[in-house]
């Protein structure tokens, strides 16, 4: 996988740290690459400007803030036409925190965050159900999260190259 970017090493060594941790200090990159903090905050400023880093997230354990409930939810459309709708309707649910336009059986696979079943049901019923051009869902409650992480960028990238 040749990246149409003229990225060198420094640089996917560079986002894989940041990657593992955002909190790293330019300084401790540079220190382990072996470069000044000042390259890195150069570089990082480079594939920003390339649009490769498009911002930086706070990771929350949102279990310990109640929401107990992550399901997924694969949507049927009476029609393909209804996408763009749905979808925009599906942005004014706030537990609606993640959507994807899919092959296979469903339209839209979403992920929702609940605090137990009786808000995932209110939510299921009374709103996204209720959403013209959605002919059905079906819904699949994760018991748990074994793996969330970021693809492996560096050994990827310099392996195919």
């Amino acid at each position: 996988m040749k990246s149409k970017y003229d990225l060198d090493e420094t640089d996917l060594r560079i986002i894989s740290m940041m990657l593992d941790d955002a909190k790293t200090s330019y300084a401790e990159i540079g220190q382990k690459l072996f470069v000044s903090g000042g390259t890195v905050h150069v570089r990082l400023k480079k594939l920003t400007e390339l649009g490769i880093i498009t911002g930086s997230k706070l990771k929350v354990d949102f279990s310990k803030l109640g929401f107990d409930i992550i399901a997924f939810i694969g949507i049927f459309l009476e029609k393909s036409q209804y996408y763009n709708n749905v979808v925009s309707d599906l942005k004014k649910i706030p537990e609606v925190v993640s959507a994807h336009y899919t092959t296979g059986n469903y339209s839209i696979f979403a992920r929702i965050m609940c605090t137990d079943t009786d808000h995932l049901r209110d939510i299921l019923s009374n709103k996204i159900q209720q959403i013209e051009g959605i002919q059905r869902t079906e819904t699949f409650i994760s018991l748990e999260e074994s793996i969330n992480r970021p693809p492996m960028v560096i050994d990827q990238t310099i392996e195919k190259s």
